[in-house]
């Protein structure tokens, strides 16, 4: 290997780094610790080779490939995907491919597609009741392209799964009918690219471009609102893709006629087609996406504690991103701080998450919510619930606060725990108990607790 080719791949790996620091993406301590101490070893048109130290460090990377992938597709500015494969010393490549330095004049840099992942397919999107109907459809449109539903158009809140049912959608086209053209971008690239069109005189040639496209995916499209020359350019495009059959999936953070901004006549052919939503995961499919996220990054779900498992999918339940940050973190305090390694214990769990928010469920509930409310209705302070006093009214609004976040959350009995001044589990259970029993015995008791759960809208 040269001396301009080794100062050219450190090059390249220190602004990877800077990009992770920069971007917020990895915490700053994981970077310093274990992206640092690894080097890039090899670097092709499709592929990077990285060397980590130790079995620690591979383990740490390869737990955060598609950002690391991300990384060297922005650092490089190519519009293809760039695969990432982490290695230590004595598996690294007998053979080391011919490396090019990667440079973007290679690619049409005026109108190429956004770079698709890969690793979003079909096979490993978790399905559970939030997105079944959402994923039945885009596997229609992948396996059918133009003939059922065009345009599908899926909404749904930030990180649960909409990005990955349009990637799906693109790799199955792809790899079972390589000859169609398929073109992915969000709509903050697709203004930058009508605008730059528009500037170089080429917005023509754009069109024609796209007019050419079989497959067109177009992500967070409520940010098209407002960009009225956009809405042209894109409204051609789209009655011209559709009139050939052309197949057209859209995903947005809320359904066609929530968009404000966005002109009539785009609405009204976003309604045309189908739209399906996306909700927040039930437990039972946070439970099995966090499994999937443990066995992608080369873990078995053996090594780590069950309840510890439960936990983090009950708690981060809102979406996929907190799940993957959760146990990431998880993962980070377990290397760092559990002696002896092994599984990963629930208490190591339970350390890692012990500053993180709860928000247990789709509606949105947290245990603060809970205990403000029932503070509110019984004339109390947070503060006076979650105190030692045992005065009855406060003992009263307390166990109803501890009981409702038993039954609308659905909380671990530690974790309740924590939430009311770090009481133990069976002072919880009894709490539960006790108000159970009460609402058996006492009407106005009963009516109270029905009262309190209306206001929390469930």
């Amino acid at each position: 290997m040269t001396t301009n080719k080794q100062q050219y791949l450190v090059e390249v790996w220190n602004q990877v780094i800077q990009y992770f620091h920069a971007n917020h993406t990895i915490e700053p301590e994981i970077i310093d610790n274990f992206f640092k101490p690894c080097s890039l070893y090899e670097l092709t048109e499709e592929k990077a080779f990285i060397q980590a130290p130790n079995i620690v460090s591979k383990s740490i990377v390869q737990s955060q490939n598609e950002i690391v992938a991300a990384g060297f597709v922005d650092v490089l500015n190519v519009n293809h995907p760039i695969m990432v494969e982490v290695c230590m010393e004595n598996e690294l490549p007998t053979h080391k491919e011919i490396s090019v330095p990667v440079s973007a004049a290679a690619y049409d840099k005026d109108f190429a597609s956004m770079a698709i992942q890969k690793d979003r397919t079909f096979e490993n999107f978790v399905v559970g009741d939030c997105n079944r109907e959402s994923h039945a459809a885009a596997m229609a449109c992948a396996m059918s392209p133009g003939k059922f539903f065009n345009p599908l158009f899926i909404y749904g809140n930030s990180g649960l799964g909409k990005t990955h049912l349009l990637m799906s959608i693109a790799n199955y086209v792809m790899k079972n009918d390589p000859s169609k053209k398929v073109y992915y971008t969000d709509s903050l690239k697709f203004v930058e690219t009508v605008v730059n069109a528009i500037r170089a005189g080429k917005i023509e040639a754009f069109k024609q471009y796209m007019y050419s496209v079989d497959l067109f995916l177009v992500d967070d499209i409520q940010f098209l609102a407002g960009k009225e020359k956009s809405h042209e350019v894109f409204f051609s495009i789209y009655n011209e893709l559709v009139n050939n059959r052309k197949q057209i999936c859209i995903a947005c953070d809320r359904q066609p006629k929530e968009i404000k901004g966005l002109e009539d006549r785009l609405i009204s052919r976003f309604s045309s087609g189908l739209s399906v939503g996306i909700d927040s995961p039930e437990f039972e499919t946070s439970l099995e996406i966090l499994k999937m996220k443990i066995k992608h990054n080369g873990y078995g779900i053996e090594d780590v504690d069950e309840e510890g498992l439960a936990y983090i999918a009950s708690n981060f339940s809102g979406n996929v991103r907190d799940l993957e940050g959760a146990w990431n973190r998880v993962l980070f305090y377990a290397i760092e701080f559990q002696p002896g390694g092994g599984t990963i214990k629930f208490e190591t769990v339970m350390h890692a998450l012990r500053k993180q928010s709860v928000v247990s469920d789709k509606t949105g509930l947290s245990p603060k919510q809970i205990i403000k409310t029932v503070a509110d209705y019984y004339g109390l302070t947070r503060q006076q619930i979650t105190s030692k006093t045992r005065t009855k009214n406060i003992a009263t609004a307390r166990h109803i606060s501890i009981y409702l976040c038993r039954k609308l959350l659905d909380l671990p009995y530690v974790k309740i725990g924590d939430e009311f001044g770090g009481r133990d589990h069976s002072t919880i259970i009894s709490a539960c108990s006790k108000v159970e029993n009460q609402i058996k015995k006492d009407v106005s008791y009963a009516n109270a607790v029905k009262d309190l759960e209306k206001q929390l809208n469930v």
